[in-house]
């Protein structure tokens, strides 16, 4: 069977071919996207649970800080430092303006935390953009492939009736090579889109997961945050 489709693909007319070697191409494209996807989430589920068990471990936020070069590919990590660094900076501010017999008041305290939320939506907003990199081509896939195979099949069986034509013979000897051979492109076109259309699902649904551990995680963080600054008062 193996050799009888690729004596199917050799005996094809260029444009067949070129159909073929367009879904060749969408087909490694995808493979690459799906296998770097697995390592990556793999790497992220490992990480975040490691760094999550020593972030809520540790005595201050500066001491956490200290961590998280460890777990490069850790969005809650990429988010604690963008909240770490905007409460650092904000900190300077004060400093410089000699404000500290205010910092405890009100409009300080939700200033604060208004700055450090747009500082983790940001920070989260640019992860799951990273995340999500390269996805929208399986769904690209998904969508093509089928039609492109499609298209190579109606080729094929306008060039059979073509030597239909040429022959003058409506015989099954005569049509069912073309055919067959035409045939061959719909397949191929469903044998891409598939696995796309289903690991794009797949990988979606880990994004929303990721993105859901994330928010829950920056919520945590701006409860322990303005837990502290009422503590002042």
């Amino acid at each position: 069977m193996q050799l009888s489709i690729t004596n199917m693909i050799l005996n094809a007319g260029p444009v067949g071919q070129l159909v073929m070697l367009i879904l060749l191409i969408f087909s490694v494209v995808s493979w690459s996207i799906i296998f770097m996807k697995a390592r990556l989430f793999r790497k992220i589920r490992r990480q975040s649970k490691e760094f999550l068990d020593e972030f809520w471990s540790s005595s201050n936020l500066s001491e956490a800080s200290s961590i998280t070069e460890d777990y490069p590919h850790c969005p809650e990590a990429a988010v604690f430092t963008a909240g770490y660094t905007e409460l650092q900076k904000i900190n300077r501010i004060r400093t410089r303006k000699d404000v500290r017999a205010t910092s405890d008041s009100l409009d300080t305290q939700l200033a604060t935390i208004d700055n450090l939320q747009r500082a983790m939506q940001r920070a989260e907003s640019e992860e799951i953009s990273k995340l999500a990199k390269a996805l929208p081509f399986l769904a690209t896939t998904g969508n093509s492939a089928p039609f492109i195979g499609l298209f190579g099949t109606v080729w094929g069986i306008m060039g059979s009736f073509h030597d239909i034509g040429v022959r003058g013979s409506a015989s099954l000897a005569v049509v069912a090579p073309g055919i067959s051979e035409a045939l061959v492109a719909t397949a191929a076109g469903l044998a891409v889109a598939i696995p796309a259309v289903i690991f794009y699902n797949h990988y979606s649904s880990k994004l929303e997961n990721v993105d859901g551990q994330i928010q829950n995680f920056a919520t945590d963080l701006v409860n322990l945050v303005e837990r502290d600054l009422l503590g002042r008062v």
